[in-house]
This record gives C-alpha cells, structure tokens and sequence, in this order.
C-alpha cells in the first residue's frame, strides 16, 4: 500500500471544475462517471481480457469475483508473452465505492494519471483518495467515494446462437439436435446514484460474461443410400459448421470473415471465442482492464482501426480481426488457442 493511503478524502471541487473529463485515456474497462444530469452512461461494461502492450487474451475466470483481482495473478497470466504482456505495464488498483477494477499502463506518474488512462469521469462532489496530484507507484490504491449512490449487480442474458453440421453418418435431408442451445449470462455492476427514491444515474462500472451461451449444434444428414455407413463424420469434427448470426455485430463479422478468405467454420470458432470473451458487446469491460467485443487491454489499442473503438462494433472486429491473423493465422487457430490456454 502507498504511504499516502492515510491520507484525508479531498473534495474534488478544489481540483477541477462542475463537468471537468478527466480525459478520454486508454482505460479498455472505462468508466464514465458522468458530472449530473440524469444521463445513463454505460461506456463500460461485460467479460474479458487482454493488455497494453498485452494484446488479446482471456482471463474472465481469474477476475470473475471483481472483488478481489490480484495483481500477481495477472502478471502469472500475461508472463512468457501471453497476450503481448509488455514487461513494463502497470495495474493500478481503482475502488468505486467499494467496487474495484484496474487500470492498466505503462507510465503513469500521478493520481490524475491513472483516471486519465482509466477513462473516469468525477462530479465536482466525490472525494478521492490520495489526492489527484499524489505521485503513484503499482502498490497504490486510488479509492473513490460518491455520495447518494449504491452499487447493485443485475445478470442479462446472451444469447445462443444454432450451428449447422454436415454429417456423412445421417441419411441425406435428415436432421438431428446434437446439442441443445443455452443462452449465456452476463454479470453487470452498476453504480446507481440516487435523489431520495428516484434514480439520477446509472453508470456500469464493469460487465463480464459469467457463463458463456451453449450454442445448438444441429447435425445435417449428407449420406447417400449407396455410401457406405462405415465412413465416419470425420467432416464433423474437422469442420466447426456453419453458424448463423444473431445480432447486428455478427453479421458485420461474418461478412468481414468471408472477404477474407476465411471460411464459415472460422466464422463459428470466431463466434465460440468471442462469445466467451464479451458476449459480442461493444462496452464489454472486464475489472482486469479488457474492453469491447475482442477485449483489447487496454481498449485504446482499438484506435488504430477508429477513432471511435470505444463504441463502433465494425471499428472493434476489424481490430480484432487484425489481431487474430497477424497472430494465429485465422479464428479456428485462435479459438484451439482459447481452449488449450484460456486466452488468445
């Protein structure tokens, strides 16, 4: 722990203005704590991983309890290169009201550094702990308290998508549910500030996908009368089958995925790894620092495919996309990737 832990909580009106950003930085789990005025900001939110010069790679099970993230486990995750670790990146640990997540960078200085880099905005009515100008070091803790509001979790469902696989051991035209599809869960903590009983603001502070949907795998008979039933689906287990899209970020991967070049199983393994990874939304924010639909660590990482990466679903894919070839060649690589290791 910082020396300066012990310090008093200092108003933040004496340092910086009614609706002062305190910058747009590179946090990939942003939080926006909006100066008043009723809007709902949700530009963080569900499940994933990855990091500054730490690209892609997933550690939802080692940051699932957002209540407890250790700095330790992360740097074991992100060692020998995992992920694009960058040997000098830093965790500083934020609490919101109780709630914790970390920032991720590579030179902070002091305490308005971090927010910066976090992406976090103060009404002129929270107190932070140590003060914005207090020099930080990785043991710091930057503690944040806003009056009137309360943390709540809620769970939202992803749902399931049904994949299609061609299957030489049923007879042609046949039809069989392998698999029974299961929408996925998603773990979203708010922080709810309220004027007696109405709600002023609801602002997420992190959103991870706690169970990944099951997709329904439907096998289609291709055996013809004359063949042989001694041939097995060998294509069944070569080939991930055919997966259709069902929400608007999807399609806009699937159609990237065919220009290029790649084929619908990599669209299905594409799907399985970033339904784990983000439940496929946009302001997907792990409490590890992981942002948007490939949870990129940090999110800003995103910018070079757009300006706007922090919302635009196509600027995100694209990211990703460019991610995954440059890394693993195609999706069905990084998706083997993913479940050998549990990140990518």
């Amino acid at each position: 722990m910082s020396g300066r832990h012990g310090q008093p909580l200092v108003p933040l009106r004496k340092k910086m203005t009614r609706k002062h950003w305190i910058a747009v930085g590179a946090g990939a789990a942003s939080i926006v704590l909006l100066a008043t005025g009723g809007i709902v900001a949700t530009a963080s939110h569900l499940n994933g991983s990855r990091v500054s010069d730490i690209t892609a790679y997933s550690i939802n099970e080692l940051t699932s309890n957002s209540q407890d993230i250790s700095r330790s486990t992360l740097r074991t995750a992100l060692k020998n290169g995992e992920g694009d670790a960058s040997a000098d990146s830093q965790y500083i640990r934020v609490v919101i009201n109780g709630t914790e997540r970390m920032v991720v960078g590579t030179k902070f200085t002091t305490v308005k550094s971090v927010l910066e880099a976090g992406n976090i905005t103060l009404e002129d009515t929270d107190r932070v702990s140590p003060s914005l100008d207090t020099k930080v070091k990785e043991s710091t803790t930057i503690r944040i308290t806003r009056a009137n509001s309360e943390v709540q979790t809620v769970e939202q469902s992803v749902p399931y998508n049904t994949v299609e696989v061609q299957d030489d051991t049923l007879a042609a035209g046949t039809r069989k549910v392998t698999t029974k599809g299961q929408d996925g869960v998603v773990e979203q903590t708010n922080l709810v500030t309220k004027n007696g009983d109405n709600v002023i603001s609801t602002t997420t502070i992190a959103e991870y996908v706690k169970t990944a949907p099951v997709n329904e795998e439907v096998h289609v008979g291709t055996k013809k009368a004359s063949s042989s039933s001694s041939s097995s689906s060998s294509s069944s287990s070569a080939n991930l089958g055919t997966t259709t899209p069902v929400s608007e970020a999807q399609s806009i991967a699937h159609d990237m995925v065919i220009a290029r070049g790649w084929s619908e199983s990599d669209f299905t393994a594409l799907v399985n790894l970033w339904n784990k990874e983000s439940g496929w939304r946009t302001t997907a924010a792990n409490p590890s620092g992981a942002y948007g639909i490939p949870q990129a660590l940090p999110g800003s990482k995103m910018a070079s495919a757009g300006a706007d990466w922090q919302t635009n679903a196509t600027t995100q894919i694209t990211w990703g996309l460019n991610y995954i070839a440059g890394r693993y060649g195609t999706p069905s690589a990084a998706w083997a990737h993913s479940q050998s290791y549990n990140w990518y």
